[in-house]
């Protein structure tokens, strides 16, 4: 089964996206911030991380450079809600996706499904 990180500070949206992504089959672990996020990075292997951009204590840009650092196999993923970011994550982590808020969960499996297959068609997994 694979595996994604998701860090979400909206507690809301934080439950909404891991059932979703529950439901269409991965494994989900989910955090509240960056900062808790780097810990489980370290210990443990995750095929996506799937990160807010806008977050206290670390967003997700410095999350992904630190997730590329330790873990450079983890694809990355951001969704946010504001378009200025979203120019700023595709120049600071260009290899990430960035799914823009708000979507309908059924983007967001499909995009998922997108990255897995990527990597499927690049032998990486």
């Amino acid at each position: 089964m694979l595996r994604i990180l998701l860090a979400e500070d909206e507690e809301a949206m934080r439950a909404y996206l891991a059932r979703a992504l529950e439901n269409a089959g991965y494994s989900v672990t989910a955090v509240d911030r960056g900062t808790a996020a780097v810990p489980l990075l370290e210990a443990e292997h995750f095929d996506l991380l799937l990160s807010d951009i806008v977050m206290p204590e670390m967003d997700g840009i410095e999350l992904a450079q630190r997730c590329a650092e330790i873990s450079p196999s983890t694809k990355v993923m951001f969704i946010t809600g504001f378009a200025a970011v979203t120019l700023k994550a595709n120049r600071e982590a260009p290899r990430a996706r960035v799914l823009s808020k708000p979507f309908h969960l059924r983007d967001l499996v499909l995009e998922v499904e997108r990255v897995f297959e990527d990597q499927a068609m690049t032998g990486s997994i």
